[in-house]
C-alpha cells in the first residue's frame, strides 16, 4: 500500500519534467516561425495627384436609332465596296497634280451612280412639274371623271389607302430626319469644341509632367511617416516578443527551482523532526519501562490472589503487559543532518525574485540597447528621401516632349479655321434641312386635310354629279401638295446628295478604315505621306516606331518616354528597383546585434546548496525501518482494555479489599495511558508524517535535483541564444514589413507615371475620342438624316401620282350613266 503513492508521485514528476522539455522545444524560436510584430504591412493610401489633366474616354452610347444607323451603314457598304484607296491617296498627298480622274471615278463609282440618279431626279421632277402645270391648264390632269361606274368606289378606296400609306412613310421619314438633324446639331458644337480642348489637354498633360512627377515623389512622405512610426515601436515590440516567447520556459525553470528549494527546506525540517522525535521516543520508553514492569507485577499479584473472584481470565493479559516499539533500533539521521548543517546558505526566494525581475526587464533593456540603431534608421530615412527625389531630378522627359507640344500647338492653330467653317456650314445645313422638312410636313398636311375633306364631301354627296364644296376643297388641297412637291423636290434631292456625298465618304473612307486601323497602316507605310507630314519625326517617336505601334503601346498604358526617342537613356524599372533605396536600411538592421537574454537564474551558492542536498544521503536512509517500527504499539497490551477489564472484575468481587485494589490498579493504568502512552503515540504520529514525506521524496531526490540543475544550466545558456534568434527573426519580420511599404510606393510610382502623370495613354484616348465624336456621334446621325430625307424625297413620286389620281374622285362626275 505504501508503494502505490510513491509510484504515482514518480509518474507525476516524470510527466512534469517531460512537459518542461516539451515547452522548451515548442517555444524555441525557429527561422520559419511566424512573426510576432504587427503582422504584414498594411496598404498605403496615396493621393491622386494628376486627375485634373486626364483625357476622359468617350464611348458610343446606345440609342433607339441604332437600327436606322445599322441600315444606313449596310447601304453605304453596298454603295462603296472598295477598300481604302492607298495608291490614290499616296498620289494625292505627294503629287496632287498627277491624280488621274479615272482612279477617282473607279473608287467613287457607287457615289457617281447615286449622283447620276440625283441629277436625273433633279431634272426630271421640275420637268414633270411643268408638264403637270401645262396639263392642268388644259384641264386634263386632276380634272373630273367623265362617267360613273360601279368600280369607281373600289378605285377610290384603293387610291386613298395607297396615299395614306405613302403619307405615313413620308411622315415617319421626316420625323427621323428632324430627329437626326437635331442630333447632328447637338453633337456638332461639342464635338468641334472637343478638338481644341483635347489638344490643349494633351499639351497640359505633357507640360505638367515635371510637376506631376514631383508630386508623385512628394508622396514618399506617406511610407516615410509609416516607417518612422513603426521604428518608434520596434525596440519595445522586439523586447515584448522575446519576453512572450521565452517566458513559459523561463517561468517553468524558475518554478522548478522554487520546488527544489522547497524540497530542501521541507526535507531539512522533517529530518530535524525525525531526529528529535526518535530521541524523545527513546527517552520516553526508558522512563516508561520500569513503571510498566512495576505495574505488571502488581496487577499479576492481585489477579493471582485466591480471593479474587473470576480473575484467572484476565491474568494472561496482565502477564503480557510489556513495551512494544523500540525506536533505538531505527537508523540514525545525524549524519544527514550534519551534512545539511547550515543549509540553505543562499536566499532562494531573493534569487528567484531577481531572476524574474531581470527577465521581465527585457523589453526595457531592448529599448535601451536599440536606441542608437533606431536613430540611425531615422537618419537613413532622410537619406532615402534624397534618393527618391533623384527620380524627379533625373526624369528626362521634358527634353523630349517639346516636339510633341509644338506639333499639338500647330495642330490646334491650324484646326481653328476649319472648325469654324464646318460649324458655319453645319448651321446652314440645319436651317435648310429644317425648312425643307417643314415643307414636307406642309405637303403631308395638304394630303391629310385634302383626303379628310374629300372623303367627307363624298359621304355627303347624294348625286355623283352634284357639286360639293368640301370635296372640291379636298381636291385642291391635294393639288397644292402636289405643286409643293414638284416645286421643292429638286432642292430636297440636292440637299440629300450633298449630305450623302460628305457623310457617306466620311463613313466609308474614314470611319470604316479607322475602326479596322487601316488608316494607321497607311500612315505607317513609308512613302505614303509626304516628308512634311512625317509624324514619326514631328512627334519625336522612336526610330523603330510608327503610329500604329505608338497607338498600341499607348493603349496598353506605356509611358511617354517609352514611345519617344529616349532609347536606352532612361529605364524607369531600373530607377524603381527596391534595393536601390533599401540596401543601407536593410544593412543597418541586418548588422545590428544585442545581448538581451543574459539572465542569471541560479547563482553558484544556490547550485552548491542543491548539490549538497542531493549528496547529503537523504535518499540513503532506510525509512522502511521507521515504518516497520511504527507498526508496533507503544505497549503490547492495550492499557485501556486491561483497565476496563479490571473495572469489570471489581464489580464482581465480594471481598472489599480486593475490589478496592482492582479499582486502584485500573485507575493507575488509565493514568499511565493518558499521561505517558498517549504522549508517545502523538510523537509516533508526528514521526509518521515526516517519515512519509521523506520516504516519498527520497527515491526521486537525485533525479529531481539533477534535472533542475540541468534545466537551469540549459535555460541560462539558451536564453541569450534564443533571444538573439528571436531578435534576428523579429528584425527580419520588421524589415520585410517595411520593405513592403517601399515596394508599394515604388510600384505606385511606376503605375502612376505610366498610367497617369507621364502616361502616353491620353494620346491613344484622344484618337479613340476623335473616332467616337466623328463617326459615332456626328457621322451616324448625319447619314441617318440624308437617308431619312432621301426616303421622303423619293416617296414624293408615288405621293404625287396617288394625289393627282385621287383628286378626280373628290369632284362631281360630268355624265351619269343610267
Amino acid at each position: 500500500a505504501d508503494g502505490a503513492p510513491s509510484s504515482l508521485l514518480a509518474a507525476a514528476e516524470a510527466m512534469r519534467a517531460a512537459g518542461l522539455l516539451l515547452a522548451w522545444a515548442l517555444l524555441r524560436p525557429a527561422g520559419t516561425q511566424q512573426c510576432h510584430l504587427a503582422g504584414p504591412g498594411g496598404v498605403l493610401r496615396f493621393t491622386d495627384t494628376h486627375a485634373e489633366i486626364r483625357v476622359p474616354a468617350l464611348h458610343r452610347v446606345p440609342s433607339s436609332l441604332d437600327p436606322l444607323y445599322g441600315l444606313v451603314r449596310r447601304c453605304l457598304d453596298l454603295i462603296q465596296q472598295n477598300p481604302l484607296p492607298t495608291e490614290l491617296l499616296r498620289v494625292a498627298l505627294n503629287d496632287p497634280s498627277s491624280v488621274q480622274t479615272s482612279q477617282v471615278v473607279q473608287y467613287e463609282l457607287g457615289y457617281i451612280v447615286c449622283a447620276v440618279v440625283a441629277l436625273l431626279f433633279t431634272v426630271a421632277m421640275p420637268v414633270a412639274g411643268m408638264c403637270f402645270c401645262y396639263c392642268r391648264s388644259r384641264r386634263r390632269c386632276g380634272g373630273r371623271l367623265r362617267a360613273h361606274r360601279r368600280s369607281l368606289g373600289c378605285r377610290h378606296h384603293c387610291l386613298l389607302t395607297c396615299l395614306s400609306l405613302t403619307s405615313l412613310v413620308i411622315l415617319t421619314s421626316v420625323i427621323c430626319a428632324f430627329v437626326t438633324s437635331q442630333r447632328v446639331k447637338w453633337q456638332m458644337e461639342p464635338g468641334l469644341g472637343a478638338v481644341p480642348a483635347t489638344l490643349r489637354t494633351l499639351r497640359q498633360h505633357i507640360a505638367n509632367v515635371p510637376q506631376g512627377v514631383q508630386m508623385v515623389v512628394d508622396q514618399f512622405e506617406v511610407p516615410r511617416q509609416q516607417i518612422i512610426s513603426d521604428l518608434g515601436g520596434l525596440s519595445r515590440s522586439v523586447g515584448l516578443s522575446i519576453h512572450a516567447q521565452l517566458k513559459a520556459m523561463t517561468y517553468a525553470a524558475l518554478a522548478d527551482l522554487q520546488d527544489r528549494a522547497g524540497d530542501l527546506q521541507t526535507s531539512l525540517h522533517h529530518l530535524q523532526i525525525l531526529d528529535k522525535t526518535v530521541r524523545a521516543l527513546a527517552s520516553a520508553r526508558a522512563e516508561l519501562e520500569p513503571a510498566l514492569q512495576e505495574r505488571r507485577r502488581r496487577v499479576v499479584t492481585l489477579l493471582d490472589d485466591p480471593r479474587c473472584t473470576s480473575c484467572a481470565s484476565v491474568l494472561g493479559r496482565a502477564q503480557s503487559l510489556e513495551l512494544g516499539a523500540d525506536y533505538s533500533k531505527v537508523p540514525s539521521v545525524e549524519k544527514v543532518l550534519k551534512a545539511l548543517a547550515g543549509l540553505p546558505r543562499s536566499d532562494f526566494a531573493e534569487m528567484i525574485r531577481q531572476g524574474n525581475g531581470t527577465f521581465n526587464s527585457i523589453p526595457e533593456l531592448a529599448v535601451e540597447r536599440m536606441a542608437q540603431v533606431i536613430q540611425d534608421l531615422r537618419d537613413e530615412m532622410a537619406r532615402v528621401t534624397e534618393k527618391v527625389q533623384s527620380i524627379a531630378n533625373s526624369f528626362p522627359l521634358p527634353d523630349y516632349t517639346r516636339p510633341v507640344s509644338e506639333a499639338l500647338v500647330k495642330a490646334e492653330d491650324r484646326s481653328q479655321p476649319y472648325l469654324r467653317e464646318v460649324e458655319r456650314f453645319e448651321q446652314y445645313r440645319w436651317i435648310v434641312g429644317t425648312v425643307l422638312c417643314s415643307i414636307i410636313l406642309l405637303i403631308l398636311a395638304c394630303n391629310v386635310t385634302g383626303m379628310a375633306l374629300g372623303t367627307y364631301g363624298l359621304s355627303k354627296r347624294e348625286d355623283p354629279s352634284d357639286y360639293e364644296c368640301r370635296g372640291e376643297a379636298g381636291a385642291k388641297l391635294l393639288l397644292v401638295g402636289v405643286g409643293l412637291a414638284f416645286l421643292f423636290s429638286w432642292l430636297l434631292i440636292l440637299l440629300v446628295f450633298a449630305t450623302f456625298l460628305v457623310g457617306g465618304n466620311i463613313q466609308t473612307l474614314v470611319c470604316r478604315n479607322w475602326v479596322n486601323q487601316e488608316i494607321y497602316k497607311f500612315i505607317d507605310t513609308p512613302g505614303n505621306l509626304p516628308p512634311s507630314m512625317n509624324l514619326t519625326h514631328q512627334l519625336n517617336l522612336r526610330r523603330d516606331s510608327n503610329l500604329s505601334a505608338m497607338y498600341r503601346e499607348c493603349k496598353s498604358g506605356a509611358g511617354l518616354w517609352e514611345v519617344l526617342q529616349l532609347e536606352r537613356s532612361y529605364d524607369l524599372d531600373e530607377h524603381l528597383k527596391t534595393p536601390k533605396y533599401t540596401a543601407d536600411f536593410q544593412k543597418r538592421l541586418g548588422d545590428f546585434t544585442a545581448r538581451l537574454g543574459d539572465v542569471r537564474l541560479l547563482r553558484s551558492e544556490g547550485r552548491q546548496d542543491l548539490e549538497t542536498f542531493a549528496r547529503s544521503g537523504v535518499d540513503e536512509v532506510d525509512y522502511g525501518r521507521f515504518q516497520e517500527e511504527m507498526k508496533n504499539p507503544v505497549v503490547q497490551t492495550s492499557l485501556p482494555g486491561l483497565a476496563r477489564s479490571l473495572e469489570a472484575l471489581q464489580k464482581m468481587q465480594r471481598n472489599g479489599t480486593v475490589a478496592g485494589r482492582l479499582a486502584a490498579e485500573a485507575q493507575a493504568l488509565w493514568q499511565m495511558q493518558n499521561s505517558t502512552v498517549q504522549s508517545q503515540e502523538a510523537l509516533v504520529a508526528k514521526l509518521g508524517e515526516s517519515v512519509q514525506y521523506l520516504s516519498r521524496l527520497a527515491p526521486h531526490l537525485q533525479e529531481r535535483v539533477k534535472t533542475t540543475l540541468a534545466t537551469m544550466a540549459s535555460v541560462e545558456a539558451q536564453l541569450p541564444v534564443q533571444a538573439q534568434q528571436i531578435l534576428r527573426q523579429e528584425i527580419g519580420c520588421f524589415t520585410r514589413k517595411e520593405l513592403r511599404y517601399f515596394m508599394q510606393y515604388l510600384n505606385w510610382v511606376g503605375q502612376t507615371l505610366r498610367e497617369d502623370v507621364a502616361s502616353c495613354q491620353p494620346l491613344a484616348t484622344a484618337l479613340d475620342n476623335g473616332r467616337v465624336i466623328l463617326c459615332d456621334r456626328i457621322a451616324e446621325p448625319w447619314n441617318a438624316f440624308w437617308f431619312s430625307l432621301g426616303c421622303c424625297t423619293f416617296f414624293l413620286i408615288p405621293n404625287i401620282i396617288f394625289a393627282v389620281r385621287l383628286t378626280k374622285y373628290f369632284r362631281p362626275i360630268r355624265n351619269r350613266l343610267m
